[in-house]
């Protein structure tokens, strides 16, 4: 590390007031126009910046990473999700690496709540008809656009670290019923307090709930956690939520049972290839479809480039940043 300010590149846009604090205190190199940078972009960035700061749609894999500088020392990222990045090479190479949790769960767990809420109520299909009917929308009918109650139904949440019990918290609110599948218990006043009931077995879990909510990290473990096998076990009038990552659910088999009509209906932020969407997804009227919006707030953006800059000003300090991440944690 040198002992002038450091050269930090950043991937992507961030909001004005983060991008003007970091050039205060850094030697900072912004992406003003925000084109994603592809692989050679990225290596170069590797081989050039003291810090790098991605965010999670920049793959920092071990082919970039092994052709970094040796003043690569920190590779803070913009972002919860560390599975773009190699954290296992970065650790062998000497680089540290950083996240931001924490400062997005209220903002996901009211994406995921609004999901939640949309799929059974049928809400974009609502919104799309008077759009479509231009004005020709006949009115109120006692038996048109029927939905389903959320009041009293069983609601299973797989992953219930901060998101997951902040979206427990939020459903508990709207009379559903709460049941989590997780790889420990939470402590028993978490538990109390949310009413949960715990699922050691996720298989068993998954047949007896309404509505399904995928609040887990994508790490290898979970790659495609609801397979195809346990798709089929969901019941066909259960509902599944999405606001983690794409790569939890195997996309091609829940396209195709939810066009099969063997599951009611899907809410879903992310996707398993993106920015590319299954056409049957698109297609289908079961489905509610965002642009990964779970995080996208103001609030919340600017509260990721503030820990971005306090893991990088730490690190340049000499200190182990507050936001480290291991691969034993992941």
């Amino acid at each position: 590390m040198t002992t002038s300010k450091p050269l930090v590149i950043v991937t992507r846009k961030l909001p004005d007031i983060v991008e003007t604090r970091m050039r205060e205190l850094f030697d900072t190199r912004l992406n003003v126009d925000d084109t994603p940078m592809d692989q050679a972009a990225l290596t170069e960035a590797v081989r050039t910046a003291d810090i790098l700061v991605p965010t999670v749609t920049d793959r920092i894999n071990a082919r970039v990473m092994s052709q970094a500088g040796p003043q690569l020392k920190l590779i803070a990222s913009f972002g919860t999700g560390v599975d773009n990045i190699d954290v296992e090479t970065a650790r062998t190479r000497g680089i540290t690496v950083t996240n931001t949790p924490g400062v997005l769960t209220e903002d996901t767990a009211d994406m995921t709540m609004a999901l939640i809420l949309a799929v059974p109520r049928r809400l974009i299909e609502g919104a799309a008809v008077l759009r479509e009917q231009d004005g020709k929308w006949q009115g109120w009918s006692p038996t048109w656009m029927l939905g389903h109650r959320i009041s009293g139904k069983r609601l299973g949440i797989i992953g219930m670290g901060r998101i997951g019990q902040a979206v427990a918290r939020r459903a508990k609110a709207f009379g559903l019923q709460i049941h989590y599948h997780n790889r420990h218990k939470v402590n028993q006043a978490t538990e109390e307090e949310l009413e949960a009931t715990y699922w050691e077995s996720l298989d068993q879990m998954l047949a007896r709930m309404d509505i399904i909510s995928v609040n887990c990290p994508h790490t290898p473990a979970t790659y495609h956690l609801l397979s195809a096998r346990r798709l089929k076990l969901i019941r066909p009038e259960a509902y599944v939520v999405n606001t983690a990552r794409g790569e939890v659910i195997d996309e091609n088999s829940l396209a195709r049972m939810l066009e099969a009509g063997e599951i009611a209906g899907a809410g879903l932020d992310v996707f398993e290839n993106e920015p590319a969407v299954n056409p049957k997804l698109v297609k289908s009227d079961r489905v509610v479809l965002l642009p990964h919006m779970g995080s996208a707030t103001i609030e919340g953006r600017i509260d990721m480039g503030e820990k971005v800059i306090i893991n990088i000003k730490t690190f340049v300090d000499g200190h182990t940043p507050p936001d480290r991440v291991l691969p034993a944690m992941l």
